[in-house]
């Protein structure tokens, strides 16, 4: 698996799961960064190319077994591979700070904490397609169960994805699954209490990165 990038940009990825306010808190890191002036590339996933977007709607559309646990991790592989080539590794290469809303680790606790899956077979698809490519910092959202859905349903208005839709231990499980990763990964992990308002939560996130911004 390769490294983290070595350039003066770095590869941060937000997770957690629905509701936890990853795509708030990434706009407000992207903000604080550009004022510091970095060049910044904001991303998500799935998505981030055109090719990637297309299987991005494949993904969250349509009714919950559209696709078995590994139509969907293959999926969310092929999008990511194309993701890392056309922007995440360029945007490295140039020295830019990539921030991306979800990564392999939401493919890990989707598809293999809550859906089954080998972890390994996981990581294997992600080193042939992604080439290994892993974050510098991955900032992990913690909220508890009942407060995500409150904010996910409001978030959605009735308009629910694929994965949003699933019952509460599916998410339960999902949720257990990223505490695990952070637990055997604590020097890529840092752990947010998502709870508060979001300049609270963002202030954790600014101290949780201190050691790596300039």
């Amino acid at each position: 698996m390769s490294a983290p990038s070595n350039n003066k940009g770095k590869f941060i990825t937000l997770e957690g799961g629905e509701g936890v306010g990853k795509s708030t808190q990434l706009r407000l890191l992207a903000s604080h960064m550009r004022g510091l002036g970095l060049e910044v590339v904001e991303t998500r996933e799935p998505g981030g190319t055109p090719g990637a977007e297309a299987i991005r709607a494949l993904l969250l559309d349509g009714e919950a077994d559209r696709w078995n646990p590994r139509a969907e991790a293959l999926l969310f592989a092929a999008a990511r591979s194309d993701h890392v080539e056309r922007v995440i590794r360029p945007g490295l290469e140039s020295g830019a700070w990539v921030l991306c809303d979800r990564y392999i680790d939401s493919t890990r606790a989707y598809q293999a904490g809550a859906s089954g899956l080998a972890d390994e077979d996981i990581m294997a698809a992600h080193r042939i397609g992604s080439q290994g490519l892993m974050p510098d910092r991955t900032l992990l959202l913690s909220l508890p169960l009942d407060i995500a859905a409150e904010r996910a349903a409001a978030r959605d208005a009735g308009h629910t994805d694929r994965f949003g839709a699933r019952d509460m231990e599916f998410h339960s499980n999902v949720a257990a699954a990223f505490r695990s990763y952070a637990e055997a990964e604590p020097e890529r992990f840092c752990t947010i209490d998502a709870s508060a308002d979001p300049e609270s939560v963002s202030a954790q996130i600014l101290e949780s990165l201190a050691d790596i911004l300039p």
